[in-house]
């Protein structure tokens, strides 16, 4: 009987071991799915941010770009105005009138805005007259403009002028209307 007892005893010592090491194990198998399942959790809300955050970048950028494109529209079609208009004169003179000063004044402002632009001014005459009279009926036409452009505070060293007189004529008919459209001053932007 005393290897009964024995028995007995060991038996009764083992089997809580064995119980209390089977419950353990169990409890470590169930906590480690839940710890593996959080932080999938927490890192789902950081990629929806990530997500948020690199759209919101993108759509910024996206803006910026569309905004540069429109200020360099308006910029290029500042240009074309500026260059397009032309100042007439009348029959032997290069008198400004009060129209030309204010496309001058407009072009001035041009001018004040964009300081590193440098222009030339065309003088042009109709074809009636000499050659030589026109080359410097030319000269003075351009001359008047870039005196006036000065007065409003244009450098002169942004101001280069020439004439062609006659030989860059516009409108080809011999009449009031074609003479009218080549008795100008046109502008280069250099």
């Amino acid at each position: 009987m005393g290897k009964k007892v024995w028995l007995a005893i060991a038996l009764v010592m083992i089997f809580p071991i064995m119980l209390f090491t089977v419950s353990c194990t169990k409890t470590m198998v169930q906590t480690q799915p839940v710890s593996t399942t959080e932080p999938e959790v927490q890192k789902a809300p950081d990629r929806s941010l990530e997500e948020a955050e690199q759209a919101e970048r993108l759509k910024e950028e996206r803006l910026r770009a569309e905004a540069a494109e429109r200020e360099a529209d308006a910029r290029e079609a500042a240009k074309t105005a500026f260059v397009n208009e032309n100042i007439y004169f009348a029959f032997d003179s290069a008198v400004l009138s009060d129209q030309a000063q204010q496309i001058l004044n407009s072009k001035a402002d041009y001018l004040h805005t964009n300081q590193d632009i440098t222009i030339t001014v065309e003088g042009h005459c109709d074809d009636r007259g000499t050659d030589a009279y026109n080359t410097v009926l030319g000269e003075r036409r351009a001359k008047s403009v870039k005196i006036f452009l000065a007065s409003l505070g244009i450098g002169t060293n942004r101001l280069n002028t020439v004439s062609y007189g006659e030989e860059r004529p516009t409108a080809t008919r011999h009449d009031e209307a074609s003479w009218a459209k080549n008795r100008r001053a046109q502008f280069v932007i250099n």
